[in-house]
């Protein structure tokens, strides 16, 4: 039985998505305590399959990353039965998640109208990469996205990189995905929150690119009230000075010194007096009009020492930071305290280790506590609570599921399967 915990505890969401983007967006409902039924097609979710040294088949470290506290239910909603059974489920759901391209849901014959006539409460989240015609009606609404399509359409690359005119430059992690994931729960979360109050739900719809434009809401505005068209701001701010990375002697740190109290620290403790004394430098904005002198003066000094001596030297007395990798992260101190490092059962090895949960509560306080599920291993366990029989269940379970138990012995079967 699903153990229950965290703010959302009393919240049942049917999760048909695959992927980065809507799996993330249900893992954070998950994470503080919501009940995320994993609907998954016989092949399973996509990223299932091993792409890493050490992988393996039924759990990859990249699945494990973004499906944990989940349950996985096994269905074919190709077939009658598999639809039947979903929308079963869907009587006793708040919501229902999916990121399939247009139309998929409507031609399965499962579409939001359908759902809502047997619950008129249920909330339906769509995540795509242009968005859905029931909340506008866009041009590019039948084409497939990813990530790198929503940072280069969402105006995101266009202000990324080192030098203007050069080539675009995609963020590291995939945030044309995990951003949208995050509108998508609060859309889906506040969407809920008004069908308690009201017994209606609605239709939630996130557009991958819509969410990066929202995020890169400073070049819109500087193009209203300037006129203009920002380009890459490389490592520093394009009107706040100092602002970026800066060199080490053995790598780079961030820091922010463009307000007067902080820039005082920064020349204090580098031993920068002659800048302090600077008329060029004397206040916050002659500091951004000049900034191309000031980042390359204020580079010459931070380069001399390493980032453990800049941190002696500067940490916790303005904002500053090392730029650290992967490495750096999981030794230091702050990200051991906090959690954020977290160890997963993972099969046939060590635990799987994986990024932990940011938002922290002190009542309800949200949690990683059960690893990433294998193909259906709830099934049995989901069917069984809707009052279906063991014989009705068996004949649901995809052919895949009821292969692992005819071939493997009562206890090697993963718990939920045995009917």
């Amino acid at each position: 039985m699903r153990k229950s915990f965290g703010a959302l505890s009393d919240i049942r969401i049917l999760d048909l998505t695959q992927m980065l983007a809507g799996p993330y967006a249900t893992m954070v409902l998950a994470d503080q305590g919501a009940e995320i039924i994993k609907i998954e097609p016989p092949a399973g979710d996509v990223t299932r399959g091993g792409r890493h040294a050490g992988d393996t088949e039924p759990l990859s470290t990249y699945f494990q990353s973004i499906n944990r506290n989940k349950r996985s239910v096994c269905l074919d909603l190709k077939s009658e039965q598999g639809r039947e059974i979903f929308k079963t489920l869907c009587k006793e759901a708040d919501a229902v998640v999916e990121n399939f391209r247009a139309g998929v849901m409507d031609r399965l014959g499962l579409s939001y109208e359908v759902l809502s006539e047997i619950n008129p409460r249920l909330v339906y989240g769509s995540l795509r990469g242009f968005g859905d015609r029931r909340t506008g009606p866009s041009p590019y609404v039948n084409w497939p996205a990813f990530d790198v399509v929503a940072q280069a359409m969402g105006g995101m690359m266009a202000i990324t990189g080192a030098e203007p005119g050069g080539m675009p430059t995609k963020v590291g992690p995939g945030v044309g995905d995990t951003i949208p994931g995050l509108m998508l729960a609060f859309g889906v979360l506040a969407a809920i929150h008004n069908a308690r109050r009201t017994g209606l739900g609605q239709f939630v719809d996130v557009s991958m690119v819509d969410a990066i434009l929202s995020i890169c809401e400073r070049a819109v505005w500087q193009h209203t009230a300037e006129g203009l068209v920002p380009g890459p701001e490389g490592n520093h701010h394009p009107f706040l000075c100092p602002f970026g990375i800066f060199p080490a002697a053995d790598g780079h740190v961030a820091l922010a010194a463009h307000d007067q109290g902080f820039f005082d620290v920064l020349c204090r403790e580098l031993d920068l007096q002659a800048l302090a004394r600077d008329v060029r430098f004397s206040s916050k904005g002659k500091r951004a009009d000049n900034r191309r002198l000031l980042i390359p003066l204020i580079g010459q000094h931070t380069r001399k020492f390493t980032k453990a001596e800049l941190t002696a030297r500067l940490g916790g007395r303005m904002p500053f930071g090392p730029v650290m990798n992967v490495l750096d992260i999981v030794s230091d101190p702050h990200f051991k305290a906090r959690d954020m490092i977290v160890e997963v059962e993972h099969p046939g090895g060590e635990p799987a280790r994986i990024a932990g949960v940011p938002v922290k509560m002190t009542l309800t306080p949200g949690a990683v506590l059960t690893r990433s599920p294998f193909l259906g291993e709830h099934t049995a366990e989901v069917l069984r609570s809707i009052g279906m029989s063991a014989p009705e269940i068996r004949s649901a379970l995809d052919r895949k599921v009821a292969h692992i138990e005819n071939e493997v012995s009562p206890e090697q079967i993963p718990a939920g399967l045995a009917t």
